[in-house]
């Protein structure tokens, strides 16, 4: 009997029943507010209605846009009287409820239209808007105008300039500018992701944990930073532990970054560089947790800077191609000894380029096992740069056990060329 019931029931019957509940919500949630105290326009029963007029105008219209943007324009001069009656009253009045009637109208229309999924995807994100006031409004007080601009810095290199840069290869040495600044935007991505994680740590986990993610965002700089902080810090076994494992997420970084774009050099050198991630990360992890003399070490800050400078980025670049011709010309004129010489160079400054370069010049124009060559030589190359570094930078015993341990890591590096 119910099932025959619900069968002559119009279609339209569901549709009210789901506009009614969605346009409930957010006067439910703007009834809290006026219980508050707080002088607010409408609540459980304004809001519904609101939703049934929107639903209503486009029913009977059969969803003609004139006729809705009419209905809207009506709603929106309420609304608009609305805030000008609380604007009399209390000058930091928010418009937030007029403008949620003017969703719950929006949404009675696209719920008449079938739009069911972004209907109530607009309520739900209203709610969330309207009940996290506190939070989204605090994040002012972490969140700095410095900040959101290397976001939109980030937004311009991956969805601005990106997709503008031709997908072809150019030139003697085939360049293809499309993967270029891919590469940019992923190496820009990976060091802004550890950047912002360092930032929102501040301090509190610790040495280690800078080291953790000052080794994904750069094991060079984590290891300069960290050994600056060493020489007045008296905790060698804290700041040493730390500096091996940066260098051992470096490992893990130029894995998942090679995997990004050659996935063959990926799998070739996977098994060595994670053996070695894991090595230095877990060698680390424990010569850190080693006691040291007292100190009053506090929580620091990060010192290290925001990656996603317009600047760097197009310096990235230019270093990344000038590498990419310069391997190419090593690969055609001097063959293995030339690749391997170079690596050995630019192991001392940044690998990120030149291990890209390598990443797109393998299984093209050189052999897939003399660009994990380059990549082996490089790496260790760097991790001797970086015990100079902490040589140099850090006190006698912190640069004493650094030294040790990165040399040694270097030296398991470069091993794997043995079976090459």
């Amino acid at each position: 009997m119910l099932q025959r019931y619900f069968f002559f029931l119009p279609a339209e019957a569901s549709q009210l029943v789901l506009v009614f509940f969605l346009s409930f919500l957010i006067g439910l949630e703007r009834e809290e507010l006026k219980q508050s105290g707080r002088r607010a326009f409408g609540g459980v029963r304004t809001f519904p209605l609101l939703g049934l007029v929107g639903y209503a105008i486009a029913f009977l219209s059969k969803g003609n846009l004139v006729a809705m943007l009419m209905g809207l324009f009506v709603v929106a001069a309420f609304m608009l009287v609305s805030y000008w009656f609380k604007q009399r009253y209390s000058s930091e009045a928010g418009i937030t409820t007029e403008i949620s009637g003017l969703v719950v109208y929006l949404m009675g229309a696209l719920v008449h239209g079938g739009h069911i999924w972004f209907a109530c995807t607009l309520v739900v994100a209203n709610l969330l808007l309207l009940e996290l006031k506190d939070l989204l409004e605090g994040l002012t007080e972490r969140i700095n105008g410095e900040e959101i601009a290397a976001f939109a810095k980030f937004m311009l290199l991956t969805f601005v300039i990106l997709p503008l840069v031709p997908n072809k290869e150019m030139g003697p040495f085939a360049i293809n500018p499309f993967k270029t600044w891919l590469v940019v935007v992923t190496v820009s991505g990976v060091s802004y992701g550890s950047y912002l994680l360092l930032k929102a740590a501040k301090g509190r986990g610790g040495v280690f944990l800078t080291g953790v993610l000052g080794g994904i965002y750069s094991s060079t700089v984590a290891t300069v930073v960290l050994s600056k902080r060493a020489a007045h810090a008296n905790r060698p076994h804290a700041y040493s532990g730390a500096i091996l494992t940066a260098s051992g997420l470096m490992y893990l970084r130029i894995v998942l970054l090679v995997a990004f774009f050659n996935r063959a050099l990926a799998r070739e050198l996977a098994p060595a560089f994670l053996a070695l991630a894991l090595i230095a990360g877990l060698s680390g992890w424990i010569w850190s947790h080693r006691p040291d003399p007292a100190s009053d070490d506090g929580p620091q800050e990060s010192q290290t800077h925001n990656p996603l400078q317009l600047r760097t980025a197009f310096a990235f670049a230019a270093i990344f191609l000038a590498v990419l011709v310069a391997t190419h010309l090593a690969v055609q004129y001097l063959g293995k000894g030339g690749v391997y010489s170079l690596a050995a160079l630019m192991g001392v400054t940044d690998v990120d380029p030149f291990i890209m370069g390598l990443t797109h010049a393998a299984g093209s124009t050189t052999t897939l096992h003399v660009a994990l060559g380059g990549i082996l030589i490089a790496t260790a190359c760097n991790n001797l740069a970086k015990a100079a570094y902490a040589w140099f930078l850090a006190d006698r015993a912190t640069a004493r056990w650094a030294v040790s341990a990165l040399a040694v890591l270097a030296l398991l590096g470069i091993l794997p060329l043995l079976w090459l």
